[in-house]
């Protein structure tokens, strides 16, 4: 019965979560199209007016020809004002060619393998207990949680990141707008 009542609690939170997750998109003012797009990850990046330092990270690691053909990825794009806000480093630090194998692990650590939907997180939350734990093609790993309505991704240091606009769909993948850099690592 205590089982049966998990399953069912979880069944209704997601219900809950999805619709208003859904509704919370769709009033979100993004600069990727919601609607799939015949574009790829590093197309659409380039078309957004809130991602030109994740466009210019992802030149600097070598990494625009995998994210332009490959996929599909999961990308947790850091807005523009989350890359301005990394404590510790500036950005003209990191895409000094001589940190590229140090930039290039900090955007892996953002990147997923396969389409992970806002709504696959909130079905590996709940079969997780309300966490899923995600693998980065960085080799690290990516916790999701809740906070109140918002999906949260936690590093291995404590930092957190909020996704502030879900599945903006590409043809080589997903890409989920966050407000914060995420570290594989201390920089």
């Amino acid at each position: 019965m205590k089982n049966l009542t998990k399953v069912f609690s979880c069944a209704l939170f997601f219900v809950f979560l999805s619709t208003n997750a859904q509704e919370t998109v769709s009033t979100s003012t993004s600069s990727y199209n919601k609607a799939h797009s015949n574009k790829s990850i590093v197309n659409s990046t380039a078309t957004s007016k809130n991602h030109q330092t994740l466009l210019a990270v992802m030149k600097a690691a070598d990494l625009e020809d995998l994210l332009d053909h490959a996929g599909p990825f999961t990308v947790f794009a850091p807005s523009d004002l989350a890359f301005a806000n990394l404590a510790g480093r500036s950005v003209e630090e990191l895409l000094d060619p001589k940190n590229r194998k140090e930039l290039r692990d900090l955007l892996t650590y953002h990147i997923v393998a396969g389409q992970i939907t806002a709504s696959k997180i909130l079905k590996a939350m709940c079969r997780g207990e309300g966490k899923a734990t995600f693998t980065t093609i960085q080799g690290g790993i990516i916790t999701a949680t809740m906070e109140g309505i918002d999906i949260i991704l936690n590093d291995a240091f404590g930092n957190t990141a909020t996704i502030v606009v879900a599945d903006s769909k590409q043809r080589n993948g997903v890409i989920h707008e966050i407000d914060s850099v995420i570290l594989p690592g201390k920089i």
